[in-house]
């Protein structure tokens, strides 16, 4: 016997507020290790990626 479809919740600001939580500790560890130059560099690199991978879709 078959269940009835049942939609799902929606993670997605979840997912996006842990990415960023995540994103914070990494540049945190970051600059303790190397300073704010590094941090500045990786989060360049990213904004560059980010671009490159929203203009291939």
């Amino acid at each position: 016997m078959a269940r009835p479809m049942q939609s799902v919740e929606n993670y997605t600001n979840t997912c996006l507020v842990m990415a960023l939580v995540n994103l914070i500790w990494i540049f945190g560890v970051l600059w303790a290790v190397w300073g704010w130059f590094a941090v500045l560099v990786c989060a360049v690199g990213l904004n560059a990626l980010i671009t490159r991978l929203a203009r291939h879709n």
